[in-house]
């Protein structure tokens, strides 16, 4: 019993020369009822490993029998991917206006409030999620068609958006700086953190900041609290998202893209949306901070720098983490100086370039961290 495949082609902007930039975009639809699922990469055009693992996903279901529906959406911003500098992928911002890629969705709480004062005591569940995404999808077709048009990355963003917020299960993939494997999990899902191959978990709040996943489970997250009350009995709409961060930017590799790719099966499997299958997740130390721990370390001079802490090792207070080079000092003994650990902590990624100002983002770490 094989899945129904599809390609095909969505327009996410146009080019100086008035010429379509397209997308593809790869469904699969299963032969039994089930979950929809929806996975995008590449939103930020330097962060490109997802692409493979979207890769290895496609030839791995193209054989493994699914319920439900999987689309997958490569290189969503190939604007994005192609702003260079030299060697250099700047894709983070849009070139025109600065905005991140990343902070165009939508989501407006007072909207969920009233449509919740709709939601009768005995409607069922299955009807109360079509109406809510009806609503949200034709507000964010409205927007779409505003008369005095929207900046490039918000369109792409609501774009984008029109596909998530139609799936149970949304995975973002993106890459750090120079990082180890980590993924941002809201509270409420605390427990699909293990389904996944990744030892590295940051617990986020119910607290829009603009991001695709912040999208998706902060109005679900904040409906559902909201029935809840209403109705004096916990209510689940059976949504998540996600971001999963897959290791460094800049970077393609083909066997780690497979076994990220399995993690996703993995946790697919554990959703309820693969038939027959046997991918499990593996047993694996995993620890966890809430967003709040998730600290910054900025450097408070220039200069350049060794990293001495690698992505994912333990750090104890007071080790050191990077160690500083002063050019003007050369021949004195403030030439260097070390960065050490002001606690216990696991950098997760530090900034790519040897050469930093004063305030540069050194590393982002985990302190208060836990297993999971």
């Amino acid at each position: 019993m094989s899945n129904q495949f599809k390609k095909e082609y969505i327009v996410v902007a146009q080019n100086a020369s008035g010429r379509n930039m397209n997308v593809p975009l790869y469904r699969f639809i299963g032969q039994e009822p089930g979950p929809k699922v929806y996975i995008q990469s590449s939103i930020h055009g330097a962060e490109v490993q997802g692409n493979v693992v979207i890769y290895h996903l496609i030839q791995l279901l193209k054989k493994m029998p699914i319920r439900g529906e999987v689309i997958l959406v490569p290189n969503c911003n190939p604007v994005g991917t192609n702003i260079k500098a030299g060697e250099y992928t700047l894709g983070r911002f849009d070139p025109v206006n600065g905005t991140n890629w990343n902070r165009g969705y939508f989501y407006d709480a007072s909207l969920i409030e009233d449509f919740a004062q709709t939601v009768q005591n005995d409607e069922p569940i299955s009807q109360i999620k079509q109406r809510f995404r009806q609503q949200i999808k034709h507000i964010l077709a409205s927007k779409l068609e505003e008369p005095w048009g929207i900046g490039l990355a918000q369109r792409l963003n609501l774009k984008l958006q029109q596909l998530a917020f139609d799936a149970d299960f949304v995975l973002d993939l993106h890459n750090g700086p120079v990082s180890t494997r980590h993924i941002y999990v809201p509270e409420y899902a605390q427990k699909s953190a293990s389904l996944f191959n990744i030892p590295h978990v940051i617990l986020i709040p119910n607290k829009f900041a603009g991001a695709l996943d912040e999208a998706t489970f902060c109005p679900w997250w904040t409906l559902q609290d909201l029935v809840s009350q209403k109705r004096q009995q916990d209510v689940d709409f059976g949504v998540e998202a996600f971001t999963l961060e897959m290791g460094s930017q800049e970077v393609i590799n083909f066997s780690e893209g497979e076994y990220d790719a399995n993690s996703i099966l993995s946790y697919l499997n554990g959703k309820g949306c693969l038939l027959q299958s046997d991918i499990h997740p593996e047993t694996m130390r995993r620890v966890a901070t809430y967003l709040k721990n998730y600290k910054v370390l900025y450097t408070q001079q220039g200069g350049m720098v060794e990293y001495l802490a690698k992505p994912g090792e333990v750090v104890k207070k007071g080790q050191p983490l990077a160690k500083l080079l002063n050019v003007d000092e050369l021949d004195t003994e403030n030439a260097t100086e070390l960065v050490v650990a002001q606690c216990d902590l696991i950098p997760i990624l530090h900034f790519p370039s040897a050469s930093i100002l004063s305030g540069t983002q050194l590393y982002k770490c985990f302190t208060h961290y836990f297993e999971l």
